[in-house]
């Protein structure tokens, strides 16, 4: 009789999402959270925001947009269209059909994987869920968090995953500040609890994404997205490595790598700098990291990998104190004006990124450190809220003992920087082209 019912549900959700008289709900409006949100609203769904940030809740009823990858006037559109809501009360839950989890996964000082917001979460919709609906978990994780986690504290109320509801993986791909991919036109990888489930998945899915890629289980498609941001660590921590080594050898590790990858095959462009930032590739090999050793696996690559990346800002401060010491200067009591705070170019995104850290090592050993970043003003990070200079002056730049560029924003006017800089520590080769005797490249 359950698998009479299971069909039953399934083929009227698959109705429902068709003809867009699906209710989503969205929890998490951040920067996965609210790009998905209007994508969905774009093409005709009525979409819940559900955060329990009341002032952030607010603005997107209001049609007001603080996230840089979505346009304005289509946020403003679909709000004035009555296609979106928002909402600090799980009690909404109740009324959708369709649940996406778009909410921070953390790691705790130890590395080790913080769930508390998705264990959180998916209690909250348990206790509003009913038969017939979709909940899906696109914030990235270890393999076998929706089945191991979420499963159980849903099915605790008595209904049966891929019986009476569906529920399914799809990790987010966003990459901030990317003209060229969205949410809209980026493959998405959805990996389904059980087979009905990916079903009814990948018909959602497909409502509003161009390209969807079914995997065989939710725990594939969450070690797809931890392998994915791994690579990219791995490769950055092979080219810190060489930055590192090219600084004792007294190489340009720019001028390597640019005739290395004129090579037409078997090489991929990556890039040094003080380190990694964001809300993937600082974290998600430690996921993969943790979960191995229930298998008594250890990570080696992976967790060296971490590693060298993680000691970047180290090598930027010895630098730093380098360059002022053939000065005849101490850290302690010098003033550096720090070019970047978001952790890449052209956003406002700080988070985990290794400028943060070098500015705050400075600041710990004494410098008389400022900061200008065009995208970031003020930054709030441990407790502390740091202000930035809220321009870039000629003043600013001859009073510095020393200037770092940590993130290579496009509209910097470096060659500004270098001629009224005594000295330019470039962590990013920003100054490319520009030819002079004062700059420093990592």
């Amino acid at each position: 009789m359950s698998r009479t019912l299971e069909v039953d549900l399934l083929s009227a959700l698959k109705d429902k999402i068709r003809d867009r008289s699906a209710r989503i709900g969205v929890v998490g409006l951040g920067y996965v959270g609210l790009p998905f949100l209007v994508e969905k609203a774009k093409v005709g769904f009525h979409v819940t925001g559900i955060d329990k940030n009341q002032s952030r809740a607010d603005m997107v009823a209001r049609g007001e947009n603080y996230i840089g990858d979505v346009h304005d006037a289509e946020l403003r559109d679909v709000v004035a269209r009555g296609l979106v809501s928002t909402t600090t009360d799980f009690e909404k839950v109740a009324e959708l059909d369709v649940i996406v989890i778009c909410v921070p996964t953390p790691l705790d000082s130890n590395l080790t994987p913080d769930l508390g917001f998705v264990r959180q979460v998916t209690a909250e919709i348990a206790r509003y869920l009913r038969p017939g609906q979709l909940v899906s978990l696109e914030s990235t994780t270890y393999p076998g968090t929706t089945e191991e986690v979420m499963k159980p504290l849903l099915e605790a109320g008595g209904l049966e995953a891929g019986v009476d509801f569906f529920l399914a993986h799809s990790p987010e791909r966003v990459d901030p500040g990317n003209k060229k991919f969205g949410t809209a036109n980026t493959n998405k990888v959805v990996g389904g609890n059980d087979p009905a489930s990916l079903e009814a998945a990948l018909v959602f899915y497909k409502s509003a994404i161009e390209h969807v890629v079914p995997v065989s289980s939710a725990k594939v498609a969450e070690m797809v997205k931890v392998y994915e941001n791994t690579f990219r660590s791995v490769n950055i921590a092979l080219v810190n490595e060489l930055a590192m080594l090219c600084d004792r050898m007294g190489m340009n590790v720019w001028e390597v790598l640019d005739a290395a990858f004129t090579k037409p095959f078997g090489i991929m462009p990556f890039y040094p700098g003080p380190g990694v930032g964001g809300h993937c590739i600082p974290l998600d090999p430690h996921y993969l990291e943790w979960k191995a050793r229930e298998y008594g696996f250890e990570t080696r690559f992976i967790t060296l990998a971490s590693e060298i990346n993680r000691n970047m800002p180290d090598f930027v401060i010895q630098k730093v104190t380098r360059l002022l010491n053939n000065d005849s200067k101490a850290v302690k009591g010098s003033r550096i004006l720090q070019l970047g705070m978001a952790y890449k170019r052209n956003i406002d995104d700080y988070r985990e990124s290794p400028a943060l850290v070098v500015y705050e090592q400075l600041l710990a050993l004494g410098a008389d450190i400022r900061f200008y970043d065009p995208h970031v003003s003020i930054v709030e990070e441990h407790g502390q809220t740091i202000q930035g200079l809220g321009e870039l002056t000629i003043e600013s730049l001859e009073q510095a003992d020393l200037v770092i560029i940590t993130t290579p924003h496009s509209n910097v006017d470096y060659q500004q920087v270098v001629k009224h800089s005594r000295r330019v520590l470039d962590t990013r080769n920003a100054t490319q082209g520009i030819v002079s005797n004062n700059i420093v490249l990592l």
